[in-house]
This record gives structure tokens, C-alpha cells and sequence, in this order.
């Protein structure tokens, strides 16, 4: 494969590159925030210029945080809606009409979470950033259906993943920051997301989940849940949408690793192509 690594965090991207260069891979990388349309057109532009088309398209950048629906700032919600969700829209706005134009066999996955089919109290813009993914790769799935495009589309929806995405407030833009007077909120939010990362059970090594990802493109496979047992949690919240049940409430902080079950998946930062 030819592939073409974009992340906003250069160091970590310089690394991933050479790693699959010192195996053997031909590998490119293009520092790309997410959040940013022509950042994404010009990520295009080069994967264009370097192998001439573009086939798989992987929606993977992510970041997370905690705090209540009302606690977090603007600022919070324009940093997370920015990559979590903006992001996948501006991979789907800027590749599609690509691999529409290749008429060749393309592929689309989209990072959403098990929290994009759970309700949970403590990570509110977190768990509606990942409900709209979801909702917008089944979307995209139906649309190029109905234009009979040789594209297929899957929504990736794990739980713990071993990657730093609690982390994510390393490359926050500054210009996104809150400002002294929502400290005090803040610091709330900080004790939340602490006590999530030390209460966190060990994440499936990134490699495992690539490897369902891949296998699920060669079947075609819409709907991608590593992690089946998951699923049980899922079917609580549907079978009380079906019964017109109030929701059932979930943990606030991370389940240990023997019940992981409920809880928001992290998800690796970056997005490649």
C-alpha cells in the first residue's frame, strides 16, 4: 500500500512515517489539522500529486475531554466539535468527489465510539460528537447507495483503544484555551478527565484493531464493533428507546477492564488516507 499519514502533532507523525518506511512501505506525511477545510484540500492535493488517486479514506482523528453539558465552555465545544466531528465532515466534503471522478473500487471509515450508541453522564460534547459520526456515515452509506458508486462505508465504534487520546489537550489550539475566568470550571473537568485515565483498563493495541478495520472492508462490513461485548450496553439503551423507558444511567467514570461495557472509546490521533 501507498499511504499518506496527516496528524496535527508533527513529531508523532514523523515517527509513524519512518517506522512504515523502515519496513518497507512507500509513506508520505502531511501535518493536517482536522478542523481546518483547507488543511484537508490540501492533504488531498498532495496524496493527488504523490500517487494519483486516492482509495481508502480513514476519518481517525479524535480528541476527548469531560464535563457536563452546561459546564463545558464555547471554547470546549469548538475544540471537539472541530476534529471530532468537522473533521470527519471535511474528509467526507473533500475525498468523495475524488473517488467518484476514479469510478474505481474506494472505501470510507469513519471513527465514531460505542459512545456514539450510548448516553452517559460526565462526557457530553465527547459523546455527541461521536452520535453524529454515526449518524453521518449512515448517512453517506445510503446516499452513495443510491447513486450506485463503487464506494463502500463503515463506521468504526470500539471501546478502549491503547492510544493517548486522554491526553488530547496536548494539542489544543491556544486560541481555544479557556481563559482565566473558567479556571474554576476547568479545573473541574481536569479532576474528571484525571480520574478517567487512572481508572482507564488497558486499551487493545491499535494493531489488533487495524486488523478488524481491514478485514471488515474486504466484507463490505457497514457496522465495525471490535469489542462484541460492548453490544449488550447498546441493546439496553435501544430496548428502552423501543419501550419509551427514561435512560438507563450509566458510570461516570471508567468500568474496569473485566466489564468495559459503557464507556467512551478512545480513538488515535491522526487521519490517514
Amino acid at each position: 500500500m501507498r499511504v499518506i499519514l496527516a496528524d496535527v502533532e508533527e513529531e508523532a507523525l514523523a515517527k509513524a512515517v519512518k517506522n512504515l518506511q523502515a519496513n518497507g512501505a512507500k509513506a508520505l506525511a502531511v501535518r493536517t489539522d482536522v478542523s481546518r477545510a483547507a488543511d484537508l484540500e490540501a492533504l488531498a492535493q498532495r496524496t493527488l500529486e504523490a500517487y494519483g488517486a486516492a482509495h481508502l479514506l480513514f476519518n481517525n482523528a479524535g480528541v476527548f475531554m469531560v464535563g457536563t453539558v452546561w459546564e463545558s465552555t464555547v471554547r470546549d465545544w469548538e475544540w471537539i466539535l472541530g476534529v471530532n466531528l468537522w473533521g470527519v465532515i471535511h474528509g467526507v466534503r473533500t475525498f468523495v468527489p475524488i473517488m467518484l471522478g476514479q469510478d474505481e473500487p474506494c472505501h470510507i471509515v469513519n471513527t465514531a465510539s460505542i459512545g456514539g450508541f450510548l448516553s452517559g453522564a460526565g462526557t457530553a460534547a465527547y459523546g455527541v460528537t461521536k452520535h453524529a459520526v454515526v449518524s453521518l456515515s449512515e448517512k453517506l452509506y445510503e446516499e452513495l447507495a443510491e447513486r450506485d458508486a463503487k464506494i463502500g462505508v463503515s463506521v468504526l465504534s470500539p471501546n478502549y483503544v491503547d492510544t493517548q487520546i486522554f491526553y488530547a489537550e496536548r494539542n489544543r489550539p491556544g486560541s481555544l484555551e479557556n481563559d482565566a475566568s473558567q479556571k474554576i470550571v476547568d479545573h473541574r473537568d481536569r479532576e474528571r478527565e484525571a480520574t478517567f485515565r487512572q481508572n482507564s483498563p488497558s486499551g487493545t493495541p491499535p494493531s489488533q484493531i487495524a486488523d478488524t478495520v481491514f478485514e471488515a472492508i474486504l466484507n463490505d462490513k457497514f457496522y465495525i464493533f471490535p469489542h462484541a461485548q460492548s453490544l449488550a450496553a447498546v441493546k439496553t439503551r435501544f430496548d428502552n428507546i423501543l419501550a419509551q423507558r427514561n435512560p438507563t444511567m450509566t458510570p461516570r467514570n471508567p468500568p474496569s477492564a473485566a466489564r468495559a461495557t459503557s464507556t467512551p472509546v478512545q480513538e488515535r490521533q491522526g487521519h490517514a488516507t
